[in-house]
């Protein structure tokens, strides 16, 4: 696991009515402050890849669909620096992550339907600065293969 990613395991509270989950409180240690919270949406086949942030952290969930997440450790002065890590999230697989600053970060949507993903920053986006750097894609640094592997 890349050093400072964290993943949270998601308990649903279920009864005849549906279901309650609890998915970030201010009592665990995955936001170091709050930012901002988004809602993103992805069409099947959708590669979003890929940006860091030199700032800010993540803390992503997908409330809806499925995906393969890429993290790609930019950081020099890390441990894990160079290494890449990938997490399949969504609703077959219910996950809070946490994605440091230094991090590069993105996701491939699986499956025949979108992606809804919720979004917690603990930095508010600033349009005259915005704390995103990008990277393509088939960046050769990362060097990932996003095809599927068919076994």
């Amino acid at each position: 696991m890349i050093t400072g990613v964290k993943l949270k395991q998601i308990t649903k509270h279920c009864d005849d009515r549906g279901f309650f989950a609890e998915l970030v409180r201010n009592d665990e240690d995955l936001l170091s402050q709050f930012g901002q919270w988004s809602l993103s949406k992805s069409y099947p086949g959708v590669i979003k890849a890929f940006h860091y942030h030199k700032e800010q952290d993540d803390v992503w969930f997908f409330v809806a669909g499925n995906a393969e997440v890429v993290l790609y450790d930019l950081r020099e002065e890390s441990p894990t620096n160079g290494e890449t890590q990938v997490c399949y999230m969504g609703e077959d697989n219910p996950l809070i992550l946490t994605i440091p600053a230094g991090v590069a970060h993105g996701y491939r949507v699986l499956g025949e339907t979108p992606v809804v993903m919720m979004y917690l920053t603990t930095k508010a986006y600033q349009v005259e600065r915005p704390d995103e750097y990008r990277l393509a894609y088939d960046d050769p640094l990362i060097s990932f293969d996003w095809e599927t592997k068919h076994r």
